[in-house]
């Protein structure tokens, strides 16, 4: 459910309307890229937590294309990078991780699996990728539309609002 969520949002993020005040304004676009960072990000998550590893993969990497700093997503990315035996990759894309944040225990650690790795200390199970579905669409917003008197601003609060709710149903629905 949490998933799906986060697809809503992220569509709603794509399809969002701009108020008659700021058509377009850098500023608008700067914070809702954040909000696409952060959905793609709990996404990736959720999809981790549902075995989902090649959409994991695929929704890593377009919170790369939209932040290539972003230091949880060059760790799930170098992580599942690992797993797939793409080891020279996954080292490049750790150490990235790695140089932003030095002192994160996890990167160390996910570094020290993926050289013992290398050097054949234990194998890794096949693992072949298959394209991940409905993400593409999120990356690129669509042209402005005509403004309706609804702010964006508005839509995008409640939409948090209503996401916040559902995962927290979800996690105590869960526990129970």
């Amino acid at each position: 459910m949490a998933a799906q969520a986060y697809c809503m949002a992220l569509d709603m993020l794509t399809t969002r309307t701009y108020d008659s005040q700021s058509c377009a304004a850098e500023e608008d676009d700067e914070e809702v890229n954040d909000y696409r960072v952060k959905c793609l990000n709990n996404l990736a998550a959720a999809q981790l937590k549902l075995g989902q590893f090649d959409e994991a993969l695929h929704t890593s990497q377009d919170v790369l294309f939209l932040d290539p700093q972003n230091v949880k997503a060059l760790f799930r990315k170098g992580k599942l990078l690992s797993d797939r035996g793409e080891y020279e990759e996954a080292m490049e894309t750790l150490k990235k991780a790695l140089k932003l944040e030095p002192s994160t225990k996890a990167i160390h650690a996910e570094l020290s699996k993926l050289v013992k790795r290398q050097a054949g200390e234990s194998e890794t199970e096949s693992w072949q990728a298959k394209p991940a579905e409905n993400i593409a669409p999120f990356l690129t917003p669509p042209p402005p539309k005509k403004p309706f008197g609804i702010s964006w601003k508005f839509l995008l609060g409640a939409l948090v609002v209503a996401l916040g709710s559902l995962v927290t149903s979800v996690v105590l629905t869960a526990r129970n």
